[in-house]
């Protein structure tokens, strides 16, 4: 449309005439999609996915599944059976580094035995703590 005459907002229009407001109405309305789109997709962005609820027998992991990150970060299974065992004792301390190390320990025994069942697994390496 460059040879359209501008005309001032203020006054109507006629044919071939625009406003001089810089900008065409299909301009216009090309900017207000592209404002709606890229607010949609900002607020779709925001919205974090829903995640379903996983139950886990941890009496039923292997090794494989364990140290092989196939069920879940190997370091939230060690931190429950930590829990698990110090709470069977009635042992309510944590031992940051002993936890590390412990994690390690069974995290080397898994993968030298993947077939084995994690439980099993810290039974063998920690009965004698037990």
């Amino acid at each position: 449309m460059s040879g359209a005459v501008l005309v001032p907002a203020t006054e109507p229009l006629t044919s071939g005439q625009r406003h001089d407001l810089g900008k065409t109405p299909r301009e216009n309305v090309m900017m207000k999609l592209v404002v709606i789109a890229s607010g949609s997709i900002l607020a779709f962005a925001a919205v974090p996915a829903a995640q379903a609820q996983v139950m886990l027998d941890v009496s039923k992991v292997t090794c494989e599944q364990y140290y092989g990150y196939k069920i879940t970060n190997p370091q939230n299974i060690a931190i429950w059976v930590s829990g698990y065992y110090h709470g069977k004792r009635g042992d309510v301390t944590l031992d940051t580094q002993g936890l590390v190390e412990n994690a390690r320990k069974l995290r080397d025994y898994c993968r030298r035995n993947p077939q084995t069942l994690v439980m099993q697994a810290v039974e063998t390496l920690f009965a004698k703590e037990r």
